[in-house]
């Protein structure tokens, strides 16, 4: 019990009511993978946020970095995605709903 193994067991099956949640839906991921992933861009950047010397440029960084997330979540292209935006924007009836990326109808990533 005391071993690496016998450690690994006890620990298995003190998480099995959650494990077993896998096989009673598939749409769940046994891993985080795809999470980790899209903060990777963040924990690589960090020292880049030194240079946000107050509130104002850091909630800039924020957004701009939510919007590219949430562009490639959808499959477009994040520099087509922001070109696309800025030219829309730049009309006088733009609709703000249809900039959502959901919406948008671009090439695909």
């Amino acid at each position: 019990k005391q071993s690496a193994i016998g450690k690994a067991i006890h620990y298995c099956l003190n998480q099995w009511s959650t494990l077993s949640r896998y096989i009673e839906d598939s749409r769940l991921n046994i891993d985080n993978n795809r999470a980790e992933r899209a903060v990777k861009p963040f924990v690589i950047g960090r020292k880049n946020w030194l240079f946000n010397h107050n509130h104002r440029g850091a909630e800039a960084s924020a957004m701009l970095y939510s919007i590219i997330e949430t562009a490639k979540a959808n499959g477009l292209i994040p520099f087509d995605y922001i070109a696309h935006c800025l030219e829309q924007l730049s009309s006088p009836s733009c609709d703000l709903n249809s900039l959502l990326p959901w919406h948008v109808k671009l090439s695909k990533a």
